[in-house]
């Protein structure tokens, strides 16, 4: 794949001779994240040290627990994210794949490859609760 591949996704439908539309990774980041947020169920994103740092001085990012790879056969997301106890975690991942298909095919007319839904944990409502299971540990 060439180099500028890598760094940006171009637009082919729609060409009208006024130029070429790019879309950076980042973007279709932030549009994967919003979209898997949504989702009944999930509770929170999985982020790194550096954006939580950065939510709690006030900056939001939209595309934690997002990784997008843009390969030779298409577009590549991988989700990371906590769900709330007591879902079905195979009806809210299938959500979260559907929430984020659509989401960027409405956005971005791309269609996407793959979207891989990675539950990395479960968040109790009740803090009480997350302190007993802790104790039976």
């Amino acid at each position: 794949m060439s180099e500028e591949m890598q760094n940006s996704l171009s637009m082919d439908n729609g060409y009208t001779g006024l130029g070429k539309v790019e879309i950076a990774p980042e973007v279709i980041e932030v549009i994967a994240g919003i979209a898997a947020a949504e989702v009944e169920g999930v509770a929170q994103m999985r982020g790194t040290f550096a954006t939580g740092v950065a939510e709690r001085l006030g900056r939001k990012s939209h595309g934690k627990g997002i990784k997008v790879e843009l390969a030779d056969e298409g577009i590549k997301v991988d989700v990371y994210c906590f769900l709330n106890f007591g879902v079905s975690i195979p009806a809210v991942a299938q959500k979260i794949q559907d929430n984020i298909r659509q989401a960027l095919f409405n956005m971005t007319a791309l269609e996407v490859q793959e979207v891989n839904v990675h539950i990395v944990g479960i968040q109790f409502e009740n803090p009480k609760i997350d302190q007993d299971v802790e104790q039976e540990m």
